[in-house]
C-alpha cells in the first residue's frame, strides 16, 4: 500500500517541478512514435499500408507497468500494437502483430523485429487468411483475450 503525500510535502513540491504529460499528450506521442517507427523500420511494407490516421493512442497504465502505446487495425481481426519500452539502456520501440488464433480462444502476439520477419509471418498467415495456427503445446493465444476497441 502506498502512503499519500501531503500537499505541502517536499516531494510533492519536487514532483510539481517535473514535466508531466497529460493522457492526451501520451496518446498523441504514442501515435507519432508508431507512425515514425513504421516510416523508419518498415518503409517498404507497413508504412505503405498503414496510414498514420489508423493509429489509436493509449495512455500509460503505471500500476500495470504499461507505457503509452498505439494500436491500428489491419482488418480481418489483425492488429498492430506499438509501444516504447523503457529500461536502463533507454527506450526501444516494440512492434507486435496481434492475430486471431484458429482455436477461437484468443489472439497470438507476434513481436516483429524487422521487415524480413514481418514478411515471413505474413507468408505464414496468408495460408490461413490471417489466422495464427493454434499450437496446443504452446497455448500463448489464451494470454491475449481481446484487442483494443477503437
Amino acid at each position: 500500500m502506498h502512503a499519500l503525500l501531503a500537499a505541502d510535502a517536499p516531494l510533492t513540491r519536487l514532483f510539481a517541478l517535473v514535466p508531466h504529460e497529460s493522457e492526451d499528450e501520451q496518446r498523441d506521442g504514442a501515435v507519432t512514435a508508431a507512425a515514425h517507427h513504421l516510416l523508419t523500420a518498415y518503409a517498404d511494407t507497413l508504412h505503405r499500408a498503414v496510414e498514420p490516421c489508423l493509429w489509436q493512442g493509449y495512455p500509460a497504465v503505471p500500476d500495470a507497468g504499461l507505457e503509452p502505446s498505439a494500436a491500428a487495425s489491419l482488418g480481418g481481426g489483425l492488429w498492430l500494437h506499438h509501444t516504447l519500452r523503457t529500461d536502463i539502456n533507454g527506450a526501444a520501440a516494440v512492434l507486435a502483430l496481434i492475430a486471431p488464433c484458429t482455436c477461437g480462444e484468443g489472439y497470438t502476439n507476434i513481436v516483429l523485429d524487422t521487415e524480413d520477419v514481418l514478411l515471413e509471418i505474413l507468408a505464414d498467415l496468408r495460408a490461413s487468411n490471417g489466422w495464427s495456427q493454434h499450437d496446443s503445446s504452446h497455448p500463448d493465444c489464451r494470454s491475449v483475450r481481446s484487442v483494443p476497441a477503437l
